[in-house]
């Protein structure tokens, strides 16, 4: 997640100010994620001093606006159009499955185990938020939680293929 990314995102569609951007990347991040307030403004700050964004005043309550400028869009842009690398290598579990595997440890099917038990728990508070959103006619959220809900199958499938050959 970028917060740099997020923050041009934002101001293509309006000028604003840092407290408003925190809500608004919030709100793009949906269930995942906080933005500490610090690190909107230092990230306002490289993007003015990288003249990707410029400040442009203040508003009616004294806040300071920002406004992204051409090379702030056009750096918005190529890093849209940039595809994004999968590394499974680069997941917390599957390093740490490797790693256990490496040891020969003897609690790997607890590891396991746990993980897919976290993984279940997952799979149902989002498939309730899936038909919340759904309801509530948010496309977007809905979307994201079923990429979310599909790559967490993967991950069941991969452990239960996993245990399947340690059985053999």
């Amino acid at each position: 997640m970028s917060v740099k990314y997020g923050i041009l995102t934002l101001l293509v569609l309006k000028n604003n100010h840092g407290y408003e951007l925190k809500i608004e990347l919030e709100s793009l991040l949906g269930i995942k994620g906080k933005v500490n307030p610090g690190q909107i403004y230092t990230t306002l700050d490289r993007l003015i001093r990288d003249q990707l964004v410029l400040s442009v005043g203040m508003d009616d309550q004294e806040r300071k606006l920002y406004k992204i400028n051409t090379e702030g869009k056009n750096e918005l842009e190529n890093w849209l159009l940039e595809p994004v690398p999968y590394h499974s290598t680069r997941d917390d579990f599957h390093f740490k499955w490797s790693c256990a595997r490496k040891i020969n440890f003897e609690q790997e099917k607890k590891m396991l185990d746990q993980q897919k038990a976290m993984i279940m728990k997952d799979v149902m508070e989002l498939t309730k938020l899936k038909t919340e959103f759904l309801l509530q006619g948010d496309e977007n959220r809905y979307l994201l939680i079923t990429g979310t809900l599909l790559r967490l199958e993967a991950d069941l499938n991969w452990i239960n293929q996993v245990e399947n050959r340690n059985r053999s």
